[in-house]
């Protein structure tokens, strides 16, 4: 085990684009920001918010209806939260459990909400010691597929490991829509200390929405609402995630061109001699591991072609070598291809 004792270590995650447009002198529109891991492609939504009741509470039966119907489960095993950080921090804090193992490097809030609410916490290197042991009755973090590499795991002898220990696993499961992969939601039927965070605002490309969503069984879910507050999400956060599910073309469609662009990605960077490896990826980004050059460098000299990458060297086991790619459209794609050839 590897005991965190650096509690001030920072959280940052890429996507501050306003900064980097300001210091470069130019708008918003002209970044091409492949630091942050939201889809690119849309959604198509068909609602005018200016006819929006907003005068009365907000319910939301129509949202569960179509959350746990996108999800193959019932309404009675899901529980929305304002985006996905704030479910992991209710989760933490519900559960008040002793310690936490984090498969890591993960989402770095996870990090913060291990340490915020007083856990014991391990971290266990993924990519070197995956079978390493954990704890009997601790808390599991599980990222499928994983951030910031995008790797997705068959979790099968793993969580029945974790099952033996009497764990509580969280297995988060944002970037599963990006693939075809099968979801740890089948686990549910035979093993009750199991959460699912389904954070769907990366999929349908809608960080300013915030939904979060925590899939577990009927028990766990009405444990978890005794201490929630009755209104959580605007009339706007469920409205638009509403219309987002009902256009149901653009899952299949979504992940197609997403998939396309990603392998263009994966061969502009295989052909540049600036990249020392590329992490195999079932998610809508790639990392790769600079050659002769830090993260920091490699953000410097794309700043003339306004492209922006997410420097990795703040997760546990990676380092300044590190940096995340996403996929984004076949021009943005170019526009780094070009800037890949001029830096060399």
């Amino acid at each position: 085990y590897r005991t965190s004792d650096n509690i001030m270590k920072t959280f940052e995650h890429g996507g501050q684009i306003e900064k980097f447009a300001f210091d470069l002198g130019c708008s918003v529109s002209e970044i091409i920001d492949l630091s942050s891991n939201i889809n690119f492609i849309k959604p198509q939504i068909n609602i005018d918010f200016n006819t929006l009741d907003i005068s009365s509470y907000p319910t939301y039966d129509k949202l569960y209806e179509k959350i746990s119907s996108n999800y193959g489960v019932k309404s009675s095993q899901i529980e929305l939260f304002n985006g996905g950080s704030s479910a992991i921090f209710t989760l933490f804090r519900h559960l008040a459990l002793e310690t936490c193992t984090i498969y890591s490097p993960a989402y770095l809030e996870y990090k913060k909400a291990a340490l915020n609410f007083g856990y014991e916490l391990h971290t266990i290197n993924r990519f070197e010691n995956i079978n390493e042991n954990v704890k009997e009755n601790s808390l599991v973090i599980f990222v499928n597929p994983s951030t910031p590499d995008g790797k997705y795991y068959d979790v099968e002898e793993l969580i029945q490991t974790w099952i033996k220990k009497s764990c509580t696993i969280l297995i988060d499961e944002s970037f599963l829509d990006f693939c075809d992969k099968p979801s740890s939601i089948k686990y549910l039927e035979t093993y009750d200390k199991l959460y699912i965070l389904k954070s769907m605002t990366k999929f349908y490309s809608s960080a300013g929405i915030r939904v979060g969503t925590i899939v577990s069984t009927k028990e766990n879910i009405e444990k978890l609402k005794e201490f929630e507050p009755m209104w959580k999400l605007s009339q706007f956060d469920s409205n638009y995630l509403q219309a987002a599910l009902d256009d149901k073309l653009f899952k299949n469609l979504s992940k197609e061109i997403n998939i396309k662009n990603k392998i263009e990605l994966e061969n502009i960077l295989r052909n540049s001699s600036l990249i020392e490896e590329i992490f195999e990826s079932s998610a809508n980004y790639v990392l790769v591991k600079l050659k002769n050059l830090s993260a920091k460098e490699f953000q410097e000299k794309l700043k003339p072609y306004k492209i922006m990458v997410r420097d990795c060297s703040n997760f546990d086991y990676l380092n300044s070598s590190d940096v995340r790619i996403a996929v984004k459209s076949s021009s943005a794609n170019e526009i780094l291809q070009r800037a890949l050839k001029e830096i060399c």
